[in-house]
């Protein structure tokens, strides 16, 4: 059954709680579909993280994309069929890296805004990285969709990046962080929003739909569920 299986190229690493909700989730997804002893066809690549980030504080973007993009030649001469990024914030090098491969890259934007739209909703709230609520190349994707996206307020995203890099990414999951996150995103909500996106990989240790009264889309979720689909075998 998995003969035809396509092989999923990962670049990781961002952080290592984040790579691993992906390789999880993919395993987990083909154990769904396919049961029995099956797994992916995977080829992972991961990064130094603190290496980025300093990259990334030094706002030295150029040299973050040159070094995802070496990640990803890499996992296409392994053999991979196209790839993910297991990351929303470094989305941003998107366009570099797909530029250095000649495999697909399954972009996490589109792949959100195609789940948004088939569930009818128009106007979406955002909560990620300082970096990617704030930078606009996620957002503005998602609005050449034909969606809005809406961030939260300036005064919260000091406090929801800490939580990310600061617990999230060590695996540290707070109860009290869990509460002030479901907070801002019931601001999203009366602020319009239908739905809310969990722009970060790590956010889905902390909230689950069971936390809010509007639709939560988890990304990194919804990717693995779109690599799953281009991967595997069509069944009748």
């Amino acid at each position: 059954m998995s003969t035809s299986m396509k092989t999923i190229g990962l670049v990781g690493g961002m952080s290592w709680e984040s790579s691993a909700a992906y390789y999880r989730a993919l395993n987990l997804g083909v154990q769904r579909r396919l049961g029995g002893y099956s797994s992916p066809s995977l080829v992972l690549s991961t990064v130094d993280f603190a290496r980025l980030t300093e990259l990334g504080d030094a706002e030295k973007w150029d040299q973050i994309g040159a070094l995802l993009a070496e990640a990803a030649r890499g996992v296409e001469r392994a053999g991979a069929d196209f790839l993910l990024l297991c990351t929303t914030t470094y989305h941003k090098v998107a366009d570099e890296v797909a530029a250095a491969v000649d495999i697909p890259l399954l972009h996490l934007a589109d792949v959100v805004a195609d789940a948004c739209q088939e569930a009818g909703v128009s106007t979406v709230g955002f909560i990620g990285t300082t970096v990617a609520m704030t930078d606009g190349f996620f957002t503005e994707r998602m609005e050449d969709h034909g969606l809005k996206a809406l961030i939260p307020a300036p005064e919260h995203h000091e406090f929801l990046n800490s939580a990310i890099y600061d617990e999230l990414v060590h695996g540290k999951v707070e109860d009290a962080t869990r509460r002030r996150v479901v907070e801002i995103i019931d601001e999203l909500w009366d602020a319009g929003a239908e739905g809310v996106l969990l722009g970060c990989t790590e956010l889905e240790q902390l909230i689950h739909q069971a936390d809010c009264d509007i639709p939560v889309f988890p990304c990194t979720t919804l990717h693995v569920e779109a690599a799953l689909d281009r991967a595997l075998p069509a069944t009748s």
